[in-house]
């Protein structure tokens, strides 16, 4: 699967180099915007890894005017997991801190994303769109039905972010029968204020456009919270029925579908 343009090239990793491309934006926006850290974070190369990303793939977003092995030559990444790709590696990434026995049960074809992350120099570009185009290719590629995965608010503090929580909980839960929920040592309650007491306007604002994005798309949210200390991040589940998209949203999802 590739996508060329003037500026920008779509493609999947395909070499060690190219992976490592995609760890070095990953620390750069995970490790040092945002100040997590790993087990596996290599520091001293600046590679922010984990156990997994030998069963990922990886969707890397390239510009093209930019040299190889610089800074600003992988601008945005996607690793994306697919069931059977999930069976090889033993479980999904967020299984660790989800129960997704409702999902895994449905007998749909699942994607797990993760790591989605661009340039800061990049954001409010393109760059996000044509990411996002890619992402839509691999979904009619591979049929999947169901992509899930986990977004994060900046931060650990909870009252901070009480409000956009709780208006997720209340509005956007995902059907019973395809809720994923925090395990319970981990759980967090996201149900934080009454309905008549959110500003559903300030909330939405106050939403990561990550999660935003998966709203407008038709997307869910699993139960609870989860406090990723490491990451310095709270991290909420999401769920979208690729069947639900609208027809509006799909065209603008998958324009231009790469071969």
């Amino acid at each position: 699967m590739t996508f060329e343009d003037k500026k920008f090239e779509l493609r999947l990793a395909q070499s060690r180099a190219d992976l490592h491309a995609a760890q070095r934006l990953r620390y750069e926006v995970f490790i040092q915007e945002l100040g997590g850290d790993g087990p596996l974070v290599d520091h001293e190369a600046r590679l922010e890894k984990d156990e997994f990303d030998d069963f990922f793939d990886h969707l890397l977003l390239i510009d093209k005017t930019q040299p190889e092995g610089s800074d600003k030559h992988v601008v945005g990444v996607y690793r994306l997991l697919r069931g059977d790709m999930a069976e090889k590696a033993g479980r999904f990434y967020s299984e660790d801190e989800y129960d997704l026995s409702a999902i895994k049960s449905s007998g749909r074809r699942l994607m797990e994303l993760g790591r989605s992350c661009v340039h800061p120099d990049y954001r409010g570009s393109r760059a996000m769109y044509v990411l996002w185009n890619g992402l839509g290719a691999y979904v009619l590629e591979h049929e999947i039905e169901v992509m899930f995965g986990v977004a994060s608010f900046h931060g650990t503090d909870i009252n901070a972010i009480r409000e956009p929580l709780a208006c997720l909980h209340h509005y956007h839960l995902a059907p019973e029968e395809m809720r994923a929920r925090v395990l319970e040592p981990y759980f967090q309650t996201m149900d934080l204020l009454p309905v008549d007491r959110i500003d559903r306007r300030a909330a939405a604002r106050a939403m990561p456009a990550l999660i935003k994005a998966y709203l407008r798309l038709g997307g869910y949210v699993g139960e609870g919270a989860f406090i990723d200390h490491s990451f310095n991040t709270t991290d909420v589940f999401l769920l979208m029925d690729t069947q639900n998209i609208s027809e509006k949203n799909r065209t603008l999802y998958t324009k231009g579908r790469h071969g």
